[in-house]
């Protein structure tokens, strides 16, 4: 498999496990050293505190959707660049006038810089930015079944 490869490979764990809500899957596309910064809250550095800050955020979704839309990546040898487009459907735990579940829908863009250790690319840092966001007045009041499980 190319560098280009392992790293859309290691993109699309990150949010396949953010979907399954797999910590372990999820802190394993890390560095130690890493960085990530959502763009409303300070950066988070370090591995530890960005997957405490990820669990914390992902308690407060009943449901979570990431997408990977369209990338790039630029590789130079043990370090890369790239750029992520993704779409996210986050359900919110409280209920709108009606009864039905709310949420909000984003589309959004990471920049990402990768590194290779002991032959396994991770992040070392990603900095995301929200290009569209409906302002949470999308109604999540479909049925959110739970996560099959997996086939082995």
């Amino acid at each position: 498999m190319s560098d280009k490869e392992e790293i859309r490979s290691l993109v699309e764990k990150y949010a396949d496990a953010v979907c399954r809500r797999d910590k372990d899957d999820w802190s394993s596309t890390w560095c130690n050293n890493s960085v990530w910064n959502l763009g409303s809250i300070p950066p988070v550095e370090g591995k530890e505190a960005i997957v405490n800050l990820w669990v914390q955020a992902m308690g407060g979704f009943p449901f979570v959707a990431q997408l990977i839309q369209n990338g790039t990546v630029e590789v130079n040898d043990n370090e890369a660049n790239g750029r992520w487009y993704i779409t996210e459907h986050l359900q919110f735990p409280e209920k709108d006038e009606d009864g039905d579940q709310t949420g909000m829908f984003n589309i959004g863009v990471y920049q990402d810089k990768y590194i290779k250790e002991n032959g396994k690319w991770l992040f070392s840092e990603r900095h995301y930015g929200v290009i569209y966001n409906d302002s949470a007045k999308k109604r999540m009041a479909g049925i959110v079944n739970p996560y099959p499980e997996l086939i082995k």
